[in-house]
């Protein structure tokens, strides 16, 4: 069977017909085929979203282990348009996910990477620094061209956010990964933290809500990327709130970054950073939520057709996948309206291809 498609395509803005055969996109007719569906006779065209920061396997009750409720949560993302998944990082094996074509493409960072006793318990590996860059390699080999790094968190002495990591075993580290031609993502909230990881050369900087001032253009500089998951700094109250007995300079300065979250936000983007759409979706945000950051990163100041292009075509080609091109993967989904026009359009999909296949 050979689909075929009518549409406006995007990002090039041509109407054109493409035939989708065995999984691959072709905008020239198969020669001799008589069995032929037309799935869609009109729309606009985008290659799938991308939640570039996920974690399968994990959810609010704790890991997930079971194959079949990773899947579950890769269902919802595949059903709310997301076709590619970054996952930046898991504490269980999630390869099954890859292992079934019905599931969005997942691209693994292994576990996350944790100073000792500076993070959520049996979420990462826990490692002094003076390991920190071995650990990197054993993650790198676990995962498909990413590792992560906590590189901040509470710490008990100053009572505050403080950097996870000395900024020169971090700079080892960044190194060692790049060597081995893997890139790093880095959780930072704080300031500190958000300031050593760029000093440092990281690939992405994941939350990001202290990057200001001349962060921004070393940032530009040294072409680093941010997901800022607005939809779970909206959780920072609750962060606050938690920590705020033992830790009450902590509880402020959570509550002082989610204050200022969209307007760094949008000064990262009129500097010239590059952003993508990623939810954080594990235990605080449920999966299926990347048309929520997407109407996250609107509300924050940024241009609708900016956000859509960040959340699907400009992310792939971050990430080392191809849009709508001749003989790239059909993953795409098929709208009524132009999303870069009308937000609420993402929330109606007319048809949503994977692989190939019709799955929505």
């Amino acid at each position: 069977m050979v689909l075929h498609l009518r549409g406006i395509f995007l990002p090039d803005e041509t109407q054109r017909d493409a035939w989708i055969v065995e999984g691959r996109l072709s905008f020239t007719p198969p020669a001799r085929c008589s069995d032929v569906d037309t799935i869609a006779s009109s729309g606009w065209v985008i290659p799938g979203f991308v939640d570039a920061h996920c974690h399968i396997g994990i959810a609010s009750t704790g890991h997930v282990h079971d194959p079949r409720a990773q899947a579950r949560q890769a269902l919802l993302d595949r059903d709310a348009g997301a076709l590619l998944l970054r996952e930046a990082g898991s504490p269980v094996d999630t390869s099954s996910v890859r292992q079934r074509d019905d599931l969005p493409r997942l691209i693994r960072a292994g576990r996350h990477i944790a100073r000792t006793r500076r993070y959520i318990r049996d979420q990462g590996v826990e490692v002094d620094p003076d390991a920190l860059a071995d650990e990197v390699e054993r993650q790198a080999a676990a995962g498909d061209g990413w590792v992560k790094i906590v590189a901040d968190w509470i710490d008990r002495a100053s009572g505050d956010l403080a950097p996870a990591f000395p900024e020169d075993a971090l700079e080892r580290a960044v190194a060692r990964a790049h060597a081995l031609n893997v890139r790093v993502a880095v959780h930072a909230f704080g300031e500190d933290a958000v300031a050593a990881a760029i000093a440092v050369g990281v690939d992405s900087i994941e939350h990001g809500t202290g990057l200001t001032g001349q962060m921004l253009g070393d940032a530009v500089s040294k072409g680093i990327a941010l997901v800022p998951t607005l939809i779970n700094v909206d959780n920072f109250h609750k962060f606050a709130a938690a920590g705020e007995h033992k830790f009450p300079i902590y509880a402020r300065h959570m509550r002082a970054l989610y204050a200022s979250s969209r307007e760094r936000v949008r000064d990262a983007y009129e500097a010239g950073v590059p952003i993508y759409t990623g939810t954080d979706a594990g235990s605080d945000v449920p999966h299926g939520t990347i048309r929520g950051e997407i109407q996250a990163l609107v509300g924050a100041g940024l241009p609708l057709p900016e956000v859509i292009a960040q959340a699907s075509w400009r992310a792939r080609r971050w990430l080392g996948w191809p849009g709508l091109d001749e003989g790239a993967p059909a993953d795409l989904v098929v709208f009524d309206e132009d999303p870069r026009v009308a937000l609420d359009t993402i929330y109606s999909p007319r048809r949503t291809v994977l692989r190939g296949v019709v799955v929505g």
